[in-house]
């Protein structure tokens, strides 16, 4: 019997084309980007034509776009990256998908205080409850576009503009690239985390946007790739 697959909200098939243009890459063009030989030249020119091309394709500059192994390593990066040292405010929606929940757990236990924003009865963050909570001393806030269990889409562009320069904003936007219009420039957020196995990409692929101008404490050391 057939298999009829219906969970593509946890994971995509490849699709054909996908790994028709990243076959050359594993069996031609192999060399090590950061190589200064032909071979790592011509890689180079693949990685950074991929990087404009999501950059295009997602309303950012390539200059914005930190190639990852999928959402979850973005998220931790841009979390534990933007956040600061402690003592500090952290805002977050409480429905948020782990690999945004546990880094904040992680951070309430070194000295940061985590506040939840309210949800409706359809799971959706209003808005307006953000300026209430701001403080001086908010470092960051995290709210997801689009969750993971429910689809419950978030007001994110909107929380974003009742908190401009007040805090960085992170946007866990797994679940919306592939099936939502996305532009980053136009969410108004700080930084924005994907994973390409969600719409019919490779696993083990991902990205972190992260706004021009802004700092991000490396979570690794030993590497110059992608201004690190």
């Amino acid at each position: 019997m057939d298999l009829i697959y219906l969970d593509n909200n946890a994971t995509t098939p490849l699709l054909p084309a996908v790994w028709d243009a990243m076959r050359p890459f594993a069996v031609e063009s192999y060399g090590n980007p950061a190589s200064a030989h032909q071979a790592g030249r011509r890689a180079r020119r693949g990685l950074e034509d991929a990087r404009e091309l999501v950059a295009v394709l997602l309303g950012a500059h390539a200059d914005e776009v930190i190639f990852t192994s999928g959402a979850t390593e973005a998220n931790n990066l841009a979390l534990f990256g933007l956040c600061g040292d402690p003592p500090a405010q952290l805002i977050a929606s409480p429905i948020e998908h782990p690999s945004v929940a546990e880094p904040l757990r992680q951070l309430t236990g070194s000295g940061f205080a985590l506040h939840e924003l309210p949800l409706d009865a359809q799971g959706v963050v209003d808005a307006d409850t953000v300026c209430g909570l701001l403080r001086s001393d908010t470092r960051l806030i995290a709210v997801m576009l689009a969750n993971h269990e429910t689809g419950a889409v978030q007001p994110v562009r909107a929380l974003a503009e009742r908190s401009p320069g007040r805090a960085a904003f992170h946007c866990d936007a797994t679940q919306a690239v592939g099936k939502l219009p996305v532009h980053f420039a136009d969410l108004g957020v700080t930084s924005l985390s994907l994973s390409a196995h969600k719409f019919h990409g490779p696993k083990g692929a991902g990205a972190l946007l992260l706004r021009r101008g802004s700092k991000l404490r490396p979570r690794t050391w030993g590497g110059h790739q992608q201004q690190g």
